[in-house]
């Protein structure tokens, strides 16, 4: 049986000494910016990201920040107030926010979803976003808008690039290195050229990193490479029309500590096609339609980045190979009755299909997996109409409302036909003392409303906007919670787990003037038909179940100018959920979590200094979670230093640099992945954090 070396042994593809060195001799020889040309620039550094308007946080991902840039979606997310991420190694792991994971949360890339394949969550949809190949990345919390699809109960996600039509021919060029500790070197560059009539953008980027080291240097297996490579052409025959024609590839692998395997391909595929089309001065204003197509292939194996571990329940070289192919679209129109009447109103679908296929390495002891035939396990299908209007009551009064109605349906395959079993006739078939029990293909179908209200008035006393929205969103059961690896996955739970209904109510107040940017904003929830997800123990295995529950949380930031060149930040987010019929906790709820940085910029050179705060949290429901993780007992809180600083060489360049875990903590996250226990790695209760990391990046623009 042949042996794949894991990366522990492998030599590095980039270190990250060269990177530094280059990254310092080009700032030494470039010209310094004029300090009387850059007041109007943006912070050299981003720390927490701040809720411009009502509900909605919208941020640069190609900024430099602190903690170190992202590597992934999730990575990128957790540094906007009220997310949080749940860690499974160095890159992949998933967003959560407000305590939501999953589907709760709605994620749009460039307009189109994309889905995971892996049964444990492996590779969530975040897995394959690389946040810097994008212009804008916008959050909408709790269920506040019907545009972007359905089930957004947490909130929704869009990773969104920007458009402007060429007045003439020109061209321009962004990209990145970056270089730090453990291995890890970053590099990316976004092109883009065209005319009044074409445009074209290509951009690329790469991301690797080895096993990092948590506070005490015990070696978490936690080692990723990944590239991605996106292209679109473009006509834009006049100001008022494009059409856009995309495509783009991607793939990596990732060394997880939470799991008997690692991710050793994930391999992404894209295609779409954009229409849009303005009508000044019409009352039927802007037309934007939209096809896309997202292939994500996963292979999970125990020997591309490890090798087998003959004690553990799998000591043969093994692999899984998933896929999941999605197509959808969306037809979107704009109305302007007058200056007070506006209404966006369309459809959207999408049509998922999952299969998996078993093996091992060519010339193991079991069949190579890329020669076995894949088997379709799940179809999903949704198609929805919506609209949403907004109405200026006065000059300083709105009215946003929408709704939306959704056909969500789902067929599997080959499900364990459990009906007709009861008592010890049941026992028999399971033990084989009986007829052999069946499998059978089922579908279900529902139909799904959704809606929101929301009132904005910008109050007079001062430059504030207060406002308060009711939503209601319904939830289909998704593919992890009916076929996953944590689920019960026989007909009967496939036909009796319902829906999930949250009715939420948000409150808040911005607060923005010349010194001060400061918002404040709260919900609280009922969640009908809430799906738990119980991880089993021992000989019991996992299952999903409908309980009522209730949420509520807070969360709270400001930027204040205390000098010219002197600003203090500070953001709170707490979270709270409670399991009404068992009356207990609801699982995966964060602790209660402050940040509070301070920053000296001149315009020209910056040093700043991030403090993060989470409180120890010992409401848990051990054993019970989402479709993400569980609850693996109370946590201890901690505190975590870390020091920022950046350099504008001249208008198109930026030197930052970045010490997180300043003290080198030993510390891990409360919602988290457990350890599984690998040989060689330091094995605790939850995945550790990184220790103390060195980053240093260059960010050109032309």
């Amino acid at each position: 049986m042949s042996e794949h070396p894991s990366w522990e042994h492998a030599p590095v593809k980039a270190r990250p000494l060269p990177c530094l060195i280059a990254l310092a001799l080009y700032a030494a020889a470039s010209p310094t910016l004029a300090t009387d040309a850059v007041l109007t620039f943006p912070a050299i550094v981003i720390t927490a990201p701040m809720q411009e308007s009502p509900l909605t946080v919208v941020t640069d991902p190609k900024a430099p920040r602190q903690p170190v840039p992202a590597s992934d979606g999730a990575d990128f997310l957790k540094s906007i107030p009220g997310f949080s991420t749940i860690r499974k190694g160095g890159s992949n792991g998933d967003p959560m926010l407000r305590g939501m994971a999953g589907s709760r949360l709605n994620l749009l890339v460039d307009g189109g979803q994309i889905g995971g394949g892996c049964p444990s969550r492996m590779d969530p949809p975040t897995a394959y976003i690389s946040p810097q190949l994008y212009d804008r990345v916008t959050v909408i919390k709790g269920p506040q808008t019907v545009l972007y699809g359905p089930g957004n109960s947490a909130g929704t996600v869009l990773f969104e690039r920007d458009f402007k039509r060429y007045t003439k021919a020109d061209a321009s060029l962004e990209g990145s290195l970056l270089g730090g500790s453990a291995g890890r070197n970053d590099q990316m560059i976004d092109v883009r050229a065209g005319t009044s009539d074409v445009y074209m953008n290509v951009s690329a980027n790469h991301t690797h990193a080895q096993d990092y080291e948590d506070g005490d240097g015990n070696r978490v297996h936690s080692s990723w490479d990944r590239w991605n490579a996106d292209a679109a052409v473009g006509w834009t025959p006049d100001d008022n029309t494009r059409v856009e024609l995309s495509a783009g590839k991607g793939n990596g692998q990732a060394a997880y500590a939470f799991s008997g395997m690692d991710g050793a391909q994930f391999l992404r595929e894209s295609a779409g096609l954009k229409i849009e089309h303005d009508r000044p001065d019409a009352v039927f204003s802007h037309l934007e339609a939209q096809l896309y197509y997202n292939y994500a292939d996963h292979v999970m194996d125990n020997y591309t980045l490890r090798h087998p571990d003959p004690s553990s329940m799998m000591p043969m070289a093994m692999a899984s190979d998933v896929d999941r192919k999605t197509v959808g679209g969306r037809v979107v129109g704009t109305f302007d009755w007058t200056e007070a009447w506006k209404l966006q109103a369309g459809i959207d679908g999408s049509s998922s299909v999952h299969t998996s296929r078993m093996g091992g390495p060519p010339g193991g002891m079991l069949p190579d997996y890329r020669t076995q035939p894949r088997v379709r396990d799940a179809r999903m299908d949704m198609l929805g109409a919506f609209g949403e209007l907004n109405w200026n009551v006065a000059e300083r009064e709105r009215w946003i409302a929408g709704a939306r109605i959704d056909r969500a349906q789902t067929r599997g395959y080959d499900l364990p036909d459990n009906t007709s079993m009861s008592g010890m006739g049941g026992m028999m078939n399971m033990g084989g003392m009986g007829p052999a029990r069946h499998n059978v293909d089922a579908s279900r179908s529902q139909t799904l409303p959704s809606g929101f209200l929301r009132y904005e008035r910008d109050l007079a006393a001062m430059p504030a906007t207060f406002y308060a929205g009711i939503g209601h969103v319904e939830r289909f059961p998704d593919y992890w919670e009916l076929f996953g690896g944590h689920a019960d996955k026989t007909l009967t739970s496939f036909e009796q787990l319902k829906p999930e209904k949250t009715t939420q109510l948000d409150i808040g107040l911005q607060y923005h003037d010349s010194q001060l940017k400061a918002w404040v904003s709260g919900y609280a929830g009922v969640v009908n038909d809430f799906i738990l997800m119980d991880y089993g123990s021992g000989m019991s295995a996992g299952k999903a179940s409908n309980v009522d529950a209730r949420i509520a949380g807070a969360e709270a930031g400001l930027v204040y100018s205390l000098a010219e060149r002197w600003k203090a930040d500070a953001t709170l987010a707490w979270t709270w959920g409670e399991n009404r019929s068992e009356r207990r906790p609801l699982p995966q709820m964060p602790p209660l979590e402050a940040r509070f940085g301070l920053t000296y910029d001149t315009g020209v050179w910056s040093v700043g200094g991030l403090w993060r705060l989470a409180a120890a949290q010992n409401r848990v429901a051990v054993g019970e979670g989402n479709i993400v993780g569980q609850d693996l007992g109370p946590s201890a809180g901690f505190g975590v230093f870390s020091l920022n600083g950046g350099y504008r060489i001249d208008r198109a360049t930026t030197v930052t640099a970045g010490i997180d875990n300043l003290f080198d903590k030993t510390y891990a996250e409360h919602v988290n992945a457990a350890s599984a226990g690998l040989v060689g790695y330091v094995n605790t209760v939850r995945v550790n954090e990184p220790g103390r990391t060195f980053w240093l990046k260059l960010d050109v623009k032309y």
